[in-house]
């Protein structure tokens, strides 16, 4: 299973949103969010709490891409995030996720009895123009399990 059929299985907000996650690497991750009139507010566009867990997802997927495999010994949490709305979103938009820093950094600062926090920064994107309309950074960190 992909991490993002994982996370579409799993996450039931993903799921209501009918979230679809197009890439999930450790690198990269892009996530869209359909046009969907359940879910526009008062201008027709995505509501921003839509908008905000599109982002959010797009963070966590790259997040698990990228350290997964650190599961059973530290437990990924969002620590905090903040969002800004740039242009008014239109119709579908699309979310793309990338690391702040690098992971081998983060899992050394583990490996050495650390709890890493480490930046992810988000762009949201209209689909038609490709415009910048959001720009979200969710600070996570790996917490040791135990």
């Amino acid at each position: 299973m992909s991490v993002g059929e994982l996370l579409a299985a799993t996450v039931p907000m993903a799921r209501t949103l009918n979230l679809e996650f197009l890439e999930t690497s450790a690198e990269r991750a892009v996530v869209r969010l359909p046009d969907q009139a359940d879910y526009h507010n008062h201008v027709g566009g995505p509501h921003a709490g839509a908008m905000f867990t599109l982002a959010e997802s797009a963070s966590g997927a790259i997040v698990l891409a990228a350290f997964g495999e650190q599961l059973s010994r530290a437990v990924p949490l969002a620590v905090k995030a903040e969002i800004a709305y740039r242009k008014l979103a239109k119709g579908v938009v699309t979310a793309t996720a990338t690391l702040g820093r690098p992971a081998a950094e983060v899992l050394a600062e583990l490996d050495a009895g650390g709890r890493p926090e480490f930046p992810v920064a988000v762009h949201i994107t209209r689909e038609s123009d490709d415009a910048v309309t959001g720009e979200m950074t969710v600070v996570w960190t790996l917490r040791p399990n135990g």
